[in-house]
């Protein structure tokens, strides 16, 4: 087991990427905040599962777009564990439109929670993470750079991810901070179903456009998650892992 006695915060992990991040982190023994926004039923799910097979779980509700929330949970995140050695920024929303229907509503949705909300996160973690340092990973997306039409506005919170995480990784570095991003091509969620992204003609063109002709599982990304939280990465910082099947 790789991450025994550290403790883990991923956030939004109530279902898809976050909830198997959670759980796998959960796996190689790290004790694990599973932060939600909404979905409670969800996040008790997922520390039921964990708990279940042995591992520590709490799960913390928070709007990571709000620093009240992010205060919040990173409170009851030194009650619990009383440290923090990896956080996981997963939370994260988004919506596509042309360029004609972009307002600013549209924009600091996606802006506030993605971009802003990831750095106010960050800024309250590192002060739980002691002198022997710890993981920052972040979830970026393959559109950061793959920017499909229709996507400035997510494409862009997500290239500005990529850009912070080597900002942060230099920033970070003193402290034995690493700073990595997971960018995931098309990965079926719960999420990614209900909004039709993973059915149709959408899912065939990228799937023939993926070098390994499949779309992604939520445990393609976890595992990597895992490499990015243990010590196997421990020379690791401020990269983009590309976790897509090839697509680019």
């Amino acid at each position: 087991m790789k991450l025994v006695n550290k403790v883990a915060v991923v956030t939004g992990a109530s279902k898809g990427i976050g909830a198997s991040i959670a759980k796998h982190l959960a796996a190689e023994g790290a004790s694990v905040v599973v932060n939600y926004a909404s979905s409670k039923a969800g996040a008790d799910k997922v520390v039921a599962e964990i708990t279940a097979q042995g591992g520590k779980a709490i799960a913390v509700q928070g709007d990571v777009s709000k620093k009240a929330d992010i205060d919040q949970l990173f409170a009851a995140t030194k009650e619990a564990y009383g440290k923090l050695d990896i956080l996981v920024n997963n939370a994260g929303v988004y919506e596509f439109s042309p360029l004609e229907a972009i307002n600013e509503e549209h924009f600091h949705k996606q802006f506030n929670l993605n971009v802003l909300g990831l750095l106010l996160t960050t800024q309250e973690a590192v002060k739980l993470i002691g002198a022997e340092g710890g993981s920052i990973i972040n979830i970026s997306s393959v559109v950061s750079t793959y920017t499909p039409p229709g996507s400035a506005v997510y494409s862009g919170t997500k290239a500005a991810l990529d850009a912070l995480t080597k900002v942060l990784s230099k920033e970070l570095g003193a402290r034995q901070i690493r700073v990595n991003a997971i960018n995931p091509g098309m990965v079926e969620t719960e999420g990614t179903s209900s909004a039709g992204i993973t059915e149709g003609e959408f899912r065939q063109q990228v799937e023939s456009q993926t070098p390994l002709g499949r779309i992604g599982q939520p445990q393609d990304i976890a595992t990597a998650a895992v490499f990015l939280a243990s010590s196997d990465s421990s020379w690791v910082t401020g990269e983009t892992f590309f976790i897509s099947g090839g697509l680019r």
